[in-house]
């Protein structure tokens, strides 16, 4: 899939304002620092469509991209790390689950993890919260240009057999890298296989 166009369309805390339009939405999460918002510019060849920050919990809204004028990407707010306040990670983490509970146009749900980190106690249960609320996701490995490929190969490695203490196969997963392009191509391609497969139903 070749992305074309690629628009904000709204920030927004409340579900109910989210957009109305019953196209397929897919979220990307995950702790903040973990390259989300490099990914998303990589992925849609914008250099400042979502908002980098050197500072961790840039994000704090759910924010509306329509890409193609298809499909929905959805950028949520960093969980762990950010320097807010403990009321306001409360107010975050309330809108995220609102968000995943009620959001029916939600198709797939991206988790980011740093591939350079062992597998994190934050990441593994909110796959597991997700797991347990029936909400498809896929796994997004972030700065794999960051490690040689046998410690890459060592560290998801560690991640499946962290995973595969609660699940009984890997979700499907991707490895990407925002300065290189890594992964692009493969999760461009996943998507656009979902959206043909909606389409056809």
């Amino acid at each position: 899939m070749k992305i074309s166009s690629a628009e904000f369309v709204i920030s927004n805390s409340d579900v109910a304002k989210c957009p109305k339009e019953k196209l397929p939405e897919y979220a990307f999460i995950g702790r903040s620092n973990v390259g989300k918002s490099s990914l998303i510019n990589m992925l849609t060849n914008r250099k400042n469509l979502a908002k980098t920050s050197g500072r961790p919990g840039k994000t704090q809204l759910i924010n509306h991209f329509i890409i193609n004028k298809k499909w929905f990407l959805v950028d949520l707010p960093g969980y762990g790390y950010a320097r807010v306040s403990k009321s306001a990670k409360k107010v975050f983490q309330k809108f995220i689950t609102s968000y995943f509970s009620k959001r029916t146009q939600l198709v797939n749900a991206f988790v980011l993890v740093d591939s350079r980190h062992e597998p994190q106690k934050i990441d593994v249960e909110f796959m597991l919260w997700l797991g347990e609320n029936q909400i498809p996701f896929s796994i997004i490995f972030t700065k794999a240009d960051k490690l040689s490929k046998n410690k890459l190969e060592v560290q998801i490695a560690e991640y499946k057999k962290k995973i595969l203490e609660y699940w009984e196969e890997m979700p499907i997963y991707f490895i990407t890298s925002s300065s290189s392009g890594q992964g692009k191509e493969e999760l461009l391609a996943y998507i656009d296989n979902i959206n043909k497969q909606l389409q056809s139903s």
